[in-house]
């Protein structure tokens, strides 16, 4: 071949072709295949399909599914370099439409970066995940949950204890219930300089220990698409409250129907594999249930994480929130669990709630210790959300 020949070869295969051509180059045989796989690639937001293989060596077939995936990823191994195919690979990991694609692929999803949106489209994939994938995906949630664990563990547990020991004082306590710290502080006007030493007037205790759990926590989690990382966050921090015995977690996730995870949480990453993103959603069913599993309203906080769109009877689910408000169980909605930003939500019914004096807002992971030790508190969660510059939807919306 030519020196002039190569280049216009080489010419074609970077233009792509089509209207971007103007080498007028035929290209054949194995030029050809390679021409394929790069065009599957990088002329995809053109198409905005991944129809790989009708074209290529008669492998035929128009199907999008990972056959076609599986297919492109044996050829550019077969025509590239590695340090290429990683390229390559990396790049397709941009596009949305073809990320839940390669997540069925061990080897994709091995080089991905674990994080908690990686997490998510894994949950939202779901059932669809083979066999062969199945070990690589656990992997890959096991190191997410371990990462998030180490984060938010012990600010959580930290967080809800202090708030339950201080809800439980005890200004008669026994040697071994004595809150030194503070018994300290509330004692210094009673230092004697000639003895070096502070006379404990008053004693302040944590308590005695109860047998039973001072506080149950529901958390009652939309699992449609939109909310991915504020189920993965959730639960990380169920997991954790469920840990505490001066709690009882519960852990409901719904669309059109309602699944009770309760067991799960001593396990976040079966947990997370137990979630299915995606469907519709019905917040008054999910209610309904709620309703059916409190037995101590006056000590119940149930934490509602969704954006508030109801594909079921909104009247109902109205009525319902209406219901457990006045029955005294303390009733909290996170539009979001997460660092994305602002969420979208249905702004009549984030009005509704607050209007019942429900608060209604996003919450980032960070803030979440403290919000639940506040509300366990029975602080003014609007004094909260202002001391903590969150914005509360609804009156302002």
């Amino acid at each position: 071949m030519t020196d002039e020949k190569e280049s216009l070869r080489r010419w074609r295969l970077i233009l792509g072709g089509d209207e971007a051509d103007g080498t007028q180059y035929q290209l054949s045989g194995r030029d050809s295949q390679i021409d394929d796989a790069l065009s599957a690639l990088y002329d995809f937001e053109r198409k905005r399909k991944f129809n790989y293989g009708q074209n290529s060596g008669g492998a035929g077939g128009n199907g999008s599914s990972s056959p076609s995936v599986a297919r492109w990823l044996g050829d550019i191994r077969k025509y590239f370099p590695q340090s290429v195919v990683q390229v390559m690979q990396g790049d397709a990991l941009k596009h949305p439409e073809l990320q839940q694609k390669l997540m069925l692929e061990p080897e994709i999803l091995e080089q991905a970066t674990p994080n908690v949106h990686l997490v998510a489209t894994l949950m939202e994939l779901g059932k669809l995940i083979p066999s062969k994938t199945k070990e690589t995906a656990r992997r890959v949630v096991q190191q997410v949950v371990e990462e998030l664990m180490g984060k938010l563990e012990q600010k959580t547990i930290q967080a809800i204890t202090g708030a339950i020991n201080r809800g439980v004082r005890n200004n008669r306590p026994r040697y071994n219930e004595i809150d030194w710290n503070t018994t300290i502080r509330k004692n210094l006007k009673n230092y004697l300089p000639e003895y070096k030493t502070i006379i404990p007037e008053r004693r302040v205790g944590f308590g005695r220990k109860n047998k039973r759990s001072l506080k149950d926590i529901v958390l009652c989690l939309d699992q449609s698409g939109s909310m991915g990382a504020s189920v993965v966050y959730s639960g990380i921090f169920g997991a954790v409250m469920a840990s505490l015995p001066q709690v009882t977690t519960q852990m409901v996730v719904f669309d059109t129907e309602v699944v009770d995870l309760t067991e799960d949480l001593k396990d976040p990453v079966e947990l997370l594999f137990g979630v299915q993103l995606g469907g519709g959603t019905d917040i008054n069913k999910a209610l309904g249930y709620c309703q059916e599993i409190i037995s101590k309203p006056d000590d119940t906080i149930l934490i509602m994480i969704t954006d508030l769109y109801e594909g079921g009877n909104q009247a109902q689910m109205r009525k319902r929130i209406v219901e457990l408000s006045e029955s005294g169980i303390q009733i909290i909605c996170l539009l979001a669990l997460d660092d994305s930003g602002a969420p979208s939500f249905d702004k009549d019914n984030a009005k509704f709630l607050s209007n019942l004096g429900i608060p209604v807002f996003a919450c980032t992971p960070d803030l979440f210790p403290d919000m639940m030790a506040s509300a366990i508190n029975r602080q003014d969660m609007s004094a909260w959300a202002s001391q903590n510059d969150v914005v509360l939807k609804g009156s302002n919306s």
